[in-house]
């Protein structure tokens, strides 16, 4: 009998998915795609279960959090070439609901392939969808970019994955780019001889567990902060590669990557600037500060960063006294207004000048104006 179940068996091993292909059943639709077409064909149709053969590559842990954020409800089925105890872990954590080893396992598949389906049909007949694990999903990378220096994106990256933190159960961590200088180790109070460049020596290999051993935690939100190396020098060591491989493994493991870049376009800024889902730009209602988005913008347009779908405006240092206002940017400014915080300089200062966190507990009783505009920006993006 004919059944309506669409099977999309991702492999770029042909021997191994010719095996696979002979223990599924004739009235199956099997659909076979190569890993690096994934994400373009659960564009084009969403299935109810994928068949993931370990490919050579080190894509399918990002491959299976996006089917399952395309569908929380689809059934993945991975198939390791290796007993890998990190491996399953990663794969489990991304929303794989089977885990098996060949050749070792592949009698046990065979057997239980028609029961796994047999189940996965009657959970879909009676809208059961306990049948699926609860997965985080597809971490997000947030950047946080300003070309005018002093524009306050440092207190705003770090004070808004704080918030991030203490008002949810998600998984954070903050990273400091800004490689020659840093900046985010004095704001959120930690002083450590490990940062980012202690990475170089297992990026080929990068896991949640080499991140976690080098990253420092924040004491009062407990969120993860990788610090800059404050070195110029080590700064040059570290390609767009070591960037790029460094945000795909933190999008693995954490719900929300904030990223603290400089105030000046390099490699490094580039790579991650690409890298993001959310792009905001810390902009102050000034002259200067338009002037200089608008040369942001014509650069990432020569460079083919694509801004339009990504990049959102914080206007910062918002006040009465401000001789433009947000009124007066309808007409200049081409991308949406985010959040607007408060020039708070009496309540903030402080902060900076001790080296203290702005928020430290979930329920404070005296939020400064600063921390309540930030704490309203980031329950948005909890929603």
């Amino acid at each position: 009998m004919e059944t309506n179940l669409k099977l999309l068996l991702v492999s770029d091993d042909e021997v191994l998915h010719n095996q696979l292909l002979n223990v599924i059943e004739d009235n199956i639709h099997v659909q076979v795609v190569n890993p690096m077409d994934v994400v373009r064909e659960i564009n084009r149709d969403v299935p109810d279960i994928v068949l993931y053969i370990q490919p050579a590559s080190d894509i399918a842990v990002e491959n299976i959090q996006y089917i399952k954020s395309a569908n929380p409800a689809t059934l993945v089925i991975f198939i390791a070439k290796s007993s890998d105890f990190t491996l399953l872990r990663n794969i489990t954590k991304a929303g794989a609901t089977e885990f098996f080893v060949f050749p070792e396992e592949q009698g046990t598949f065979a057997a239980r392939l028609p029961t796994i389906i047999k189940n996965y049909e009657l959970n879909k007949e009676t809208n059961n969808t306990s049948f699926s694990t609860f997965v985080r999903g597809r971490g997000q990378i947030v950047s946080f970019f300003s070309g005018s220096g002093g524009s306050g994106k440092t207190i705003l990256a770090s004070t808004f994955a704080q918030t991030l933190k203490l008002e949810s159960t998600a998984e954070v961590i903050l990273i400091d780019l800004n490689l020659q200088f840093g900046g985010i180790e004095t704001i959120v109070s930690i002083n450590s001889n490990r940062s980012i460049a202690d990475l170089t020596p297992v990026i080929r290999e990068l896991n949640e567990s080499h991140i976690r051993n080098v990253s420092q935690t924040e004491n009062y939100s407990k969120m993860d902060v990788l610090i800059s190396p404050c070195d110029a020098e080590v700064a040059e060591t570290l390609s767009e590669e070591f960037i790029a491989k460094l945000l795909r493994t933190c999008r693995r493991s954490f719900d929300f990557v904030i990223i603290d870049l400089p105030s000046f376009i390099n490699n490094q800024v580039v790579t991650a600037l690409e890298e993001s889902d959310q792009i905001y730009y810390v902009l102050s209602p000034d002259t200067p500060s338009l002037k200089v988005l608008k040369q942001f913008e014509e650069l990432s347009a020569r460079l083919g960063i694509e801004l339009k779908s990504r990049m959102k405006i914080i206007l910062n240092h918002v006040g009465k006294e401000n001789e433009v206002q947000e009124k007066d940017l309808k007409d200049i400014v081409r991308f949406p207004i985010e959040a607007r915080i408060r020039r708070d300089l009496k309540g903030l200062q402080p902060f900076i000048n001790k080296g203290e966190p702005v928020r430290k507990t979930l329920k404070e009783r005296r939020l400064i104006p600063f921390a309540k505009d930030v704490r309203k920006w980031a329950h948005s993006v909890l929603k």
